[in-house]
């Protein structure tokens, strides 16, 4: 995995749309799961997909998760949400950042360009959304990791 400036990773977007095609792949990674959301295929509206679990002892398995939605879905890169804080480096961050590198170090993504994307707010702003629904939790959750994911890519 390689990671590209955003604006990059919006150049080569557009450059490969033109002749191939591609989506994006939002990421929204938590402790316990990853929420993703998907671009349609001109890249202008992001549409929530599934959640992963997400352990230290499975990123084999999310690799090669990620590897089976980048040919099914023809992904051409991911939009990782990443909490920015200029005033010091968030656990949210870190935690961020091992995924990433853990993901990296299976090898199984190989080629494959990303780009880290202010994410502050977007769990709660959808928490505070879904929050008269009154849902099971367990179902809120999932409902919220995706729809971060959508926030993040859109």
């Amino acid at each position: 995995m390689q990671y590209v400036k955003p604006l990059h990773l919006f150049q080569n977007l557009v450059k490969s749309n033109a002749s191939q095609g591609g989506r994006l792949l939002g990421l929204d990674v938590g402790d316990k799961y990853v929420g993703l959301a998907v671009s349609d295929l001109d890249n202008k509206i992001a549409s929530p997909l599934s959640v992963l679990v997400r352990k230290k002892t499975n990123i084999d398995l999310v690799a090669h998760d990620f590897q089976s939605l980048i040919s099914e879905l023809s992904l051409v890169g991911f939009v990782v949400g990443y909490p920015f804080d200029r005033q010091r480096l968030a656990p949210d961050a870190t935690q961020v950042k091992l995924f990433i590198d853990d993901l990296s170090e299976t090898g199984k993504l190989d080629g494959l360009k990303f780009t880290f994307w202010d994410e502050r707010f977007t769990s709660k702003n959808v928490e505070l959304l879904i929050k008269p629904l009154s849902l099971h939790p367990v179902l809120a959750k999932t409902v919220v990791d995706k729809f971060a994911a959508v926030q993040i890519l859109q």
